[in-house]
C-alpha cells in the first residue's frame, strides 16, 4: 500500500495544490482501515473530522420513517465525506458504512479549517464538489418523486455512470455494479424491480450485463431517454 501522500495527490479537492503542500497535509492527518460492513459514522452523531477515501468504497444512507435504509449515494477512491458537520457544527447528516475494506485519511476539524484558510483553492474545489453533489441530489429527488419504476432505476444507473463509469466511444462501463438490494435502496424500489428493469434495458439493447459489470451502449441516448 502506498503512502497517504501518494493517494492524496489524486484527490480532486487538493488538485490545485503543489506537492509540498499535499505532503504537509499528509502529515497532519491519520489513516485508518475499516473492514467491510463496518459503520464509520452514524447519523445524528456529533462530528469533528473529515474523511478522504484513499482506497475503498462506502455508502451514504439514512433511515426512512418506516425504518428502511435509503442509500443517498456511493463514494469511492478520492471522494470525501464528513465535511458538513465540520462546516456547520451540527450533527452528522447520514450514516456511512464501508462496502468493502476501506482505507481512510482523517483530518480533524481545527486542522481542516486551518487548511481552508491557508489554501483558498481547496475551498473553491470543495464548493465545486458540493455544488455537483447538490445538482445530483436535485436530479435524484425529481426522479424519485415524478418518475415510474423504470425511470427511477435509470436515474440511479446514470448517477453511477457519471460518478464511477469509464467512457469510451460513447459506451460507458460500470466495472462493479452495486448489489441489487443496494441499487433498490438507492432507487426507492424493490430488488425484484431492479432485476426486472435491468433485464428489460438489456432486452431493448440499451445495456449489456456481464456478472457485476454493466455497459451502457449509447450513454447520451440512454440519458436523454430517461432524464
Amino acid at each position: 500500500m502506498g503512502t497517504s501522500f501518494d493517494y492524496l495527490l489524486y484527490v480532486p479537492i487538493f488538485s490545485d495544490l503543489k506537492p509540498d503542500a499535499i505532503e504537509k497535509i499528509s502529515k497532519i492527518g491519520t489513516t485508518k482501515v475499516f473492514p467491510k460492513d463496518a459503520i464509520i459514522l452514524r447519523e445524528e452523531e456529533s462530528g469533528s473530522a473529515m474523511f478522504v477515501i484513499l482506497k475503498g468504497k462506502v455508502k451514504v444512507s439514512r433511515d426512512s420513517a418506516e425504518g428502511k435504509e435509503v442509500i443517498l449515494t456511493i463514494l469511492n477512491d478520492t471522494d470525501f465525506f464528513g465535511e458538513m458537520a465540520i462546516l456547520d457544527g451540527l450533527t452528522r447528516s447520514a450514516t456511512i458504512t464501508a462496502m468493502e475494506d476501506t482505507n481512510l485519511f482523517i483530518i480533524e476539524r481545527d486542522q481542516f479549517l486551518n487548511l481552508l484558510k491557508e489554501h483558498p483553492e481547496v475551498s473553491i474545489n470543495l464548493l465545486q464538489e458540493l455544488t455537483r453533489r447538490l445538482r445530483s441530489a436535485d436530479m435524484k429527488i425529481k426522479a424519485l418523486s415524478l418518475k415510474d419504476a423504470e425511470g427511477k432505476v435509470a436515474t440511479v444507473i446514470v448517477q453511477l455512470a457519471e460518478e464511477v463509469g469509464k467512457i469510451r466511444q460513447g459506451i460507458v462501463e460500470i466495472e462493479k455494479l452495486p448489489l441489487q438490494q443496494d441499487l433498490a435502496n438507492m432507487a426507492g424500489t424493490s430488488r425484484e424491480t431492479i432485476s426486472r428493469t435491468l433485464h428489460s434495458f438489456a432486452k431493448k439493447g440499451m445495456v449489456e450485463l456481464e456478472g457485476s459489470k454493466l455497459r451502457i451502449l449509447n450513454f447520451e441516448k440512454f440519458r436523454e431517454a430517461y432524464l
